[in-house]
């Protein structure tokens, strides 16, 4: 399953987070797991989406880019755990297996991950891929795949409320 969405500018990625975190919250406070990839160039809008997203399930605090530590762990309202992963810096696909986070991927919480190529063939299924394109300085495409049948069930959900901005 497939949907595409577009985004006017960043208050459209925001009301899409929002709109996503109101999708995602039940099934994480009742101790589930979900994987979202982000694939896109660079700039194209994968961390922007995490922040918001971030801040729509209860982040408070900073939220950096995991660029340099790969990985930065979040606990968001209600004691959430959720890791936001870049693998922008991997050289090779085993550098995912060294670091240990097999056991990560299959604890609770939320995982999104962005250059998930670079750990191909280790990483679990996502159960949403964004794929996101700049169409210019603030309009993105984003064309969402669902990867597992708790994402297809996701993102009926998200099409079906339309989004709601942009």
């Amino acid at each position: 399953m497939r949907g595409d969405f577009f985004w006017s500018d960043e208050a459209a990625c925001a009301a899409m987070a929002g709109q996503w975190a109101g999708t995602l919250k039940p099934v994480l406070q009742q101790g589930g797991s979900a994987i979202i990839e982000l694939r896109g160039t660079l700039g194209a809008g994968k961390t922007t989406f995490t922040r918001h997203l971030l801040r729509a399930l209860g982040v408070e605090g900073r939220i950096k880019s995991p660029s340099y530590a790969v990985v930065e762990p979040h606990e968001a309202e209600g004691g959430l755990p959720i890791w936001h992963f870049d693998f922008y810096r991997f050289n090779d696909p085993q550098e995912w297996e060294d670091a240990g986070f097999r056991d990560l991927f299959g604890s609770a919480g939320l995982k999104l991950v962005e250059w998930p190529d670079k750990a191909a063939g280790l990483l679990p299924p996502p159960d949403l891929r964004l794929n996101l394109s700049s169409v210019d300085e603030t309009q993105r495409q984003v064309q969402v795949e669902a990867g597992t049948d708790q994402g297809q069930a996701w993102l009926s959900r998200l099409i079906q409320e339309g989004t709601p901005h942009g």
